[in-house]
């Protein structure tokens, strides 16, 4: 990352209601201490932007790894704190002990206490979903926490076969942190597909993944928010910019080029400002911009029925579970009754439908061959908005990459 780029991931985060940046820190190398630096700075710039630490347990051993980064930063004006202390997360670490009785314990003596003989008390809510046993007890058995995140909460499993996203775990957990006095924070994200060797190549559902989770934050309005993710290009549920620096000596541009997904931001400001006001009627989310209508769509280029033989890596695990769909967004103003809404795949009419005020959310079965485009009009046929994928849709591939990412066309 170079300090310009920190800058614009800042700058555009925050102008679609973003108020934070979990920076999943994954080593203390020269390169991960630049990038930490780059973005506090920027934070600077921005009086409101904040930044904490989520600390990657696939990759740490010890708390003992990280603890510096946590005496460096916690006093900076950019740090995001809550209640008056420093807000701390993880990815996963709940099967860690570091040779105590428990892994609470084993949290408590290896990082409560070391930070705290130098009197700093953070806010612990790390994102534990790989715990052993259900969210049921779950805040009984972590005493250490002051909260939990249901990281993979946010996507079905591959297991769960082609269903919908469950907010099941999330009311599990909100329940039980509530019951004790503790918080938790829920996670919003439009799908994860990974492709970059035999061992990491997956992918769980996305389809209307996004619209679907939406609904459920809105219901359920945990105490924070988690957008999975800003930048996260291996796992292809980024919003934002992709910096090549930050890809370089991977594959991972091999399914990312051409591939940007900042159309999924035209949602975040109606949404964000409802989950932050505890509304939950969905009617409520309407064009931020002062439009009419607005929103997103998103596709696959590459149909599922696709062999992928002469890629090495093949089809990913969970490849089943997707669906051949055109997966739409719409937000709508109070008019939304005299709008038409015309999808278009293949050059063909695939369907059309009538909005009502607020969200609506169509998964479309059918895609075709060839170019994917929406088309809205009014009452007198006049277009009020439209978009064109830049990507045509293919039945298979005689070369390349088994890629399957989204499409997403923001209008």
């Amino acid at each position: 990352m170079q300090p310009w780029q920190a800058v614009i991931d800042v700058q555009e985060a925050q102008s679609v209601g973003i108020d934070a940046f979990a920076l999943n820190v994954a080593s203390t190398d020269t390169w991960s201490t630049n990038a930490i630096q780059y973005l506090f700075d920027a934070a600077a710039q921005y009086n409101n932007f904040k930044l904490f630490f989520s600390f990657d347990m696939i990759h740490f051993t010890h708390p003992s790894q990280f603890l510096g980064l946590i005496e460096q930063w916690h006093n900076h004006k950019s740090y995001y704190s809550h209640n008056g202390h420093p807000f701390v997360s993880t990815f996963y670490g709940a099967r860690l002990s570091f040779g105590e009785s428990s892994p609470s314990n084993g949290w408590q003596k290896h990082y409560r206490e070391p930070l705290q003989a130098k009197g700093i008390w953070t806010y612990f809510v790390p994102a534990f979903s790989d715990a052993m046993g259900s969210p049921t007890g779950f805040t009984y058995a972590f005493p250490v926490i002051d909260g939990v995140m249901n990281w993979d909460g946010a996507w079905p499993y591959e297991s769960d076969g082609q269903v919908d996203v469950s907010s099941a775990s999330d009311q599990a957990y909100l329940t039980d942190t509530h019951t004790y006095s503790k918080t938790f924070m829920m996670a919003i994200s439009p799908v994860q597909f990974k492709h970059m060797d035999h061992n990491q190549n997956w992918y769980r559902r996305g389809e209307l993944n996004y619209a679907t989770r939406i609904r459920q934050v809105l219901s359920l309005a945990p105490d924070f928010l988690e957008i999975v993710t800003w930048n996260d290009a291996g796992e292809s549920h980024y919003f934002g910019k992709i910096w090549p620096d930050s890809i370089a000596g991977t594959n991972i541009q091999t399914y990312t080029d051409g591939y940007d997904h900042s159309g999924w931001q035209k949602l975040l400001p109606p949404f964000i400002k409802a989950y932050k006001a505890g509304i939950k009627d969905v009617s409520s989310l309407i064009p931020s911009d002062g439009k009419a209508v607005s929103g997103v769509f998103w596709y696959r280029p590459l149909l599922k029925s696709a062999s992928c033989i002469n890629d090495f890596m093949g089809k990913p695990r969970g490849w089943m579970n997707a669906e051949d769909n055109f997966n739409l967004v719409v937000l709508a103003d109070s008019r939304a009754s005299e709008y038409t809404i015309n999808i278009y795949s293949g050059y063909d009419m695939l369907a059309w439908y009538r909005p009502v005020q607020g969200l609506n959310s169509w998964s479309i079965p059918g895609l075709r061959i060839g170019s994917q485009s929406i088309e809205i009009v009014d009452i007198n046929g006049r277009v009020i908005a439209s978009g064109k994928g830049t990507m045509t849709v293919i039945g298979d591939m005689s070369h390349g990459v088994c890629n399957y990412n989204y499409q997403v066309v923001g209008f």
